[in-house]
């Protein structure tokens, strides 16, 4: 059973908070870690004063980056009641924009005007404070914030960094009246904030820039400098050549010294790369690399590609005329130290700083964020899904995954080549003619992805049109994806504690660069993290469909046959764990029927095994025919003893089973009446033939385990036709619905009374079954049946031995009516045994009762309690073996006690033959003289 916590929400949280309540699982857990860190700091709700600065950077470098950005804010935000201010590193409000005009004369001072600190020390949980200190996009929804005053705003809020050094420059954050959430503002505000980092980060390259236009001041100085500028395109090297030398000069630039290096290329060209000191007219020294091939004394130089943006550092290399358009230039150029033959421009940068430090970092930051994308549900496919969504688009533009079908089923793959199976297909666009996602894949031996999967090593494909492998997988579909620009290929197997699990393979489109080396680390870091979430998610699956297959072994498969009730039921376990909740129908002597539905609390293999314990348990106590009080105290007696046994040694740190619920009924068909008890569980659902629903007030009880308190039963009168329905609390019980509203869809889902169990059972779940259920649910629908009187026959019985032949006679008339004269001769002896044994010793009423159902039963009541027993006599034994007969000729025979004495019973087979065993019974007993049982 799973213990609901309250469901309260936000307002009624934070009061509760300020009690001193406990509120972990109603408040989301950044917010509750700044309420208390707030209230450590001794700030109060309605009286957290901001301090206002005047130092104020408003022509800073975070102001003039942002400008641009926050113009177009503003003007997207136009008639919109949006407040979109601008924050330095200490939470101090630079700017403030406003979607409309009016809503900065309408808002007191400290939110429309610049100067005011909002950060978490002075005001508590705000958007600026926690972004500050959580270092994170953070959203804070009314009764969230700390202070009074700002409990009907919402507000989204993210730092603002420095791409080069990583620290925080400021925030940007967007204000906004609670009822105008709007999911999206998420995405612009994350677009805003990097167009403010891409702006911070072109001041910062702008000293590279510098260094860059010296280095072609001096080169003006040299002889036809300007005409060996841009002859790249006439040199014939590739793309590939080009990406060598820009590995080689970066390499130069990083050590900082001047030097020559030989490169070789493909093709057998060798090309020398020379790095020169050059120093900007501000003073700032970097290196500037050049290329000079010897051989045929040719000039290269890397230029740009077309219509890329202007950027400085190692990372993007600029051509002069991108640089005279861009940058412009002031004071003396610097001269080379000495006569040399000049190649070139490959790279210029300072040594250890440039957009190849940024793309490091980046791939930091997407690492640190994947560890905490990755791997937040224990599902095997949304675990992969996770992957591709975090490597598109800052790694690849297409990720697919495929993975055999066993690890999908939780199993360990035998031959992780057969049986895979699309498991994800994600990119930037969904029009890519990959192989659709939960279809089988079959790879070709020379494809990457299956040489991946059998070298277990990661394969690189910077150029897929010259991939003969991955083109010959399957040609058509091969050149539709290079017509949508996919160029580049990385496949990852994903590895996990020595065993291969799929593949991840990524794919780049819109950046014309290949995947490098880099490329190819980062995409094995995020696959081998993946993995190992993927692998636990499989372990909990197998996991959990171990546990999931020892439940429903622990069900009831199918129900006995009865008349007495018309039933139905549904079990559905939790989506993150397997319960305890169980159900069952027991037939009981004369035709009753016991109706029992049960919840274990907890989830996992120990509620699933203690569920079949408990269930086997009331089965038992069933049979001994205990009225429901009774059956519910030996219940709670053993969950108790169990309870015990599990916590074995209090040092050993063990828990024990912690209690149960249950709910025990009986209806009896001959006399419409049914007896229910219940122990902590939720009342059931009655409903009448007219359609009216009705949820008895039936005494709850304390839950199974508690011990030493009484169970109370109520009887009830259901007309033929009425449902009885039975369920567990997660039928009813979810924190994301109202109470009442759920038992008023549950009300409306039963309230058609000629609806047979099944179709009852599925309305009932079609309405009411929560989409996602936290907890098991079990239902059980029982429609009443009413034995026809005239299968009824009561004999009242004086207690004098010669009038049991009478008896006998009406017996035998009545079966005769009911045309069951084969069954006379055996049902004369069993009533004669039963009726002559409560005369002799037993005590008046004396009655006698027979039932035609689907077996005849045959009841002698008497007003003793003193029950008798099954032996074996002896030959000297004068008496002892009329309970013997009696077992011989029917099929079960018992007693159950009930107020005013007890009730011996036995069934009878409708197919009994007359004569069946006539001779070993004839051998026990006369007719005319029964002896003593």
């Amino acid at each position: 059973m799973g213990l609901v916590a309250e469901d309260i929400g936000p307002v009624l949280a934070r009061e509760k908070f300020f009690r001193g309540g406990t509120v972990e699982e109603a408040v989301r857990g950044p917010i509750l870690s700044s309420w208390e860190r707030s209230r450590q700091l001794g700030l109060s709700p309605d009286g957290c004063e901001l301090p206002y600065v005047q130092d104020l950077d408003l022509d800073g470098r975070l102001v003039r980056a942002a400008a641009p950005v926050m113009d177009r804010l503003q003007a997207r935000f136009t008639d919109r009641n949006m407040n979109i201010c601008l924050a330095d590193g200490r939470g101090a409000v630079l700017q403030r924009r406003f979607g409309t005009a009016s809503l900065a004369r309408s808002l007191p001072a400290i939110q429309s005007v610049p100067g005011f600190v909002f950060a978490e020390k002075y005001a508590g949980t705000n958007g600026i404070g926690l972004a500050l200190a959580e270092r994170r996009l953070i959203n804070v929804y009314g009764a969230e914030h700390f202070a009074e005053r700002s409990q009907s705003n919402a507000c989204s809020a993210i730092p603002v960094r420095d791409l080069l050094s990583g620290r925080i420059e400021g925030v940007l954050c967007f204000g906004y009246p609670y009822a105008d959430v709007d999911g999206g503002l998420d995405t612009v505000i994350r677009r805003a904030a990097g167009a403010i980092e891409q702006r911070l980060l072109e001041q910062s390259t702008g000293r590279e820039r510098a260094l860059l236009q010296a280095y072609f001041d001096a080169r003006r100085l040299l002889p036809d400098g300007d005409a060996r500028l841009g002859e790249l395109a006439a040199s014939g090297l590739d793309w590939r050549d080009q990406m060598i030398l820009k590995e080689k000069a970066a390499e130069l630039i990083s050590s900082g010294q001047r030097a020559a290096l030989a490169v070789s290329l493909p093709g057998g060209r060798r090309v020398t790369l020379l790095s020169r000191p050059v120093t900007s007219p501000s003073g700032v020294e970097g290196l500037a690399v050049e290329a000079v091939l010897p051989a045929r004394h040719e000039r290269l130089a890397v230029v740009p590609e077309p219509g890329a943006p202007v950027a400085g550092g190692p990372a993007r290399l600029l051509g002069r005329q991108a640089l005279a358009e861009s940058v412009p230039v002031a004071g003396p150029p610097s001269r080379p130290a000495a006569r040399e033959e000049a190649g070139e421009l490959v790279m210029v940068g300072e040594p250890g700083v440039g957009t190849y430090a940024v793309a490091a970092r980046r791939r930091l930051e997407l690492l640190a964020e994947a560890s905490t994308r990755i791997g937040t549900t224990l599902d095997v496919t949304r675990t992969a899904q996770e992957l591709a969504e975090a490597a598109v688009p800052r790694l690849a533009d297409f990720v697919t995954v495929d993975l055999p079908e066993a690890v999908l089923r939780g199993d360990e793959p035998a031959d992780p080549a057969r049986d895979l199976y699309r498991t994800v297909v994600h990119g930037v666009r969904d029009d890519c003619p990959f192989y659709p996602a939960g279809g089988r894949v079959d790879l070709q031996p020379t494809t990457p992805q299956l040489q991946c999967l059998t070298t277990r090593r990661t394969v690189l494909e910077p150029d897929l049109r010259a991939a003969p492998g991955w083109v010959a997988q399957d040609r058509t579909k091969a050149q539709r994806i290079l017509a949508h620009n996919v160029h580049s290929l990385i496949a990852v197997p994903l590895l996990a504690r020595g065993m291969v699990l799929g593949i991840a393979s990524f794919y780049r489109a819109r950046d014309p660069a290949p995947f490098g080396d880099d490329d190819r680390a980062l995409a094995q870091e995020l696959a081998t993290r993946a993995a190992i979430c993927i692998d636990n998610a499989r372990r909990y699956t197998r996991e959990h469909a171990m546990v999931l297959a020892l439940q429903r072994s622990l069900l009831p498969q199918t129900f006995p046959e009865q008349n007495a009730v018309e039933v139905a039921h549904r079990y559905m376990p939790a989506e993150s764990g397997v319960g305890g909740d169980w159900f069952d129908v027991i037939p009981l002597s004369g035709t009753r029927v016991a109706l029992v539905v049960g919840d274990v609390v907890g989830h996992g293999l120990h509620a699933a095994a203690t569920m079949g314990r408990l269930r086997t348990a009331a089965r038992n106590f069933a049979e001994l025919d205990m009225p429901p009080d009774e059956v519910l105290t030996h219940l709670d007696n053993l969950v108790g003893r169990l309870d015990r046994e599990e916590c074995g040694d209090p040092g050993a740190g063990l828990t024990g089973i912690i209690g149960a619920t249950c709910l025990y009924a009986v209806y009896d068909p001959t006399s419409q009446e049914c007896v229910m008890a219940r122990a902590g569980h939720c009342p059931p659902a009655l409903v009448h033939p007219d359609g009216t629903v009705t949820f008895p007030d039936l005494p709850a009880g304390p839950p199974l385990g508690l011990g030493g308190l009484p169970f109370e039963t109520a009887t009830f009168h259901l007309p033929e036709g009425s449902q009885l329905v039975l369920y567990t609390d997660g039928l009813i019980e979810d924190r994301e619905r109202d109470f009442d509203a759920v038992l008023e869809l549950l009300r409306r889902a039963l309230s058609h009374p000629s609806r047979p169990p099944e179709e009852t059972c599925r309305a009932v779940v079609e309405a009411v079954v929560p989409e996602h259920p936290a907890d098991d649910i079990a239902l059980l629908v029982a429609r009443t049946h009413v034995l026809d009187p005239d299968r009824i026959a009561v004999w009242d019985l004086p207690a004098d031995p010669a009038l049991v032949s009478s008896v006998r006679s009406a017996v035998t008339a009545r079966l005769t009516a009911w045309g069951l004269e084969e069954l006379a001769f055996s049902t004369e002896l069993l009533l004669s045994e039963l009726a002559t044994n409560a005369i002799r010793y037993g005590s008046t009423p004396i009655q006698v009762r027979l039932l035609y159902d689907r077996t005849l039963t045959c009841e002698v009541s008497d007003g003793s309690s003193t029950a008798p027993h099954l032996r074996h006599a002896a030959s000297t034994d004068e008496g002892g073996r009329g309970l013997f007969l009696v077992a011989q000729l029917s099929q079960s025979w018992g007693t159950r006690y009930t107020p005013g004495g007890k009730v011996i019973w036995a069934e009878c087979p409708l197919e009994m033959a007359a004569g069946k065993d006539l001779d070993a019974h004839l051998a026990l007993a006369s007719f005319d003289d029964i002896p003593a049982i």
